[in-house]
């Protein structure tokens, strides 16, 4: 069977107010109103910000990695699938084409998200899962997508957030003593703070 399915696409990351240390990430139908928040940790909200705002680390993240090493293997990825939630947790599906076959490979949908964002693979997910969990709104008027995003790129909230998550991902590093990635994650913050002219 062959279910209705819906393009999504990422439009905000935010503080999650429900559960500590933890973010929101918000993706909203791109030909609709409906809009579907899914909680992430902060290391993956620091790898999805980056992934928004275009900016490159230094080396490889892990999912620029594994994109690279698909790309290296000769396969390409397709799309990525929510194909389930249960308990407010989203199950996700990278799908790939590899010698004219298809393959599908099972992963968190916050790295299937920093991954589709990465290769610009569409997010799908069926149509009755995202009925079922989206955000019941107030009647408001309607946001076009060039209006969403140039929120996200210009809103000086959405900026603060954005190092706050790095921010906060430094701190852990230093916390563990990894200064390497202190390091990475100082000279982002920097560089991000230089493009967007945040003091």
């Amino acid at each position: 069977m062959n279910k209705p399915k819906v393009e999504l696409q990422v439009v905000n990351i935010s503080s999650s107010q429900v559960q500590a240390g933890a973010y929101a990430m918000l993706l909203a139908e791109k030909d609709g109103d409906r809009q579907l928040p899914i909680i992430i940790g902060a290391s993956e909200a620091q790898t999805i910000i980056m992934e928004l705002r275009g900016i490159t680390p230094p080396r490889p993240l892990t999912h620029e990695l594994f994109a690279s090493v698909i790309q290296v293997l000769g396969a390409k990825i397709l799309r990525i699938l929510i194909y389930r939630a249960e308990n407010g947790i989203f199950y996700s599906y990278i799908f790939l084409s590899a010698n004219e076959k298809l393959i599908r490979v099972d992963s968190r949908t916050s790295d299937a998200i920093a991954l589709a964002l990465h290769t610009q693979a569409p997010i799908l997910i069926y149509e009755d899962i995202l009925e079922a969990e989206k955000l019941n709104l107030k009647e408001e008027k309607p946001v076009s997508e060039k209006d969403k995003k140039q929120k996200l790129k210009n809103d000086p909230a959405n900026q603060m957030q954005s190092i706050e998550i790095m921010q906060s991902s430094l701190n852990k590093a230093i916390a563990n003593e990894d200064y390497e990635q202190a390091a990475v994650l100082r000279d982002m913050i920097n560089n991000f703070k230089h493009l967007n002219s945040i003091d």
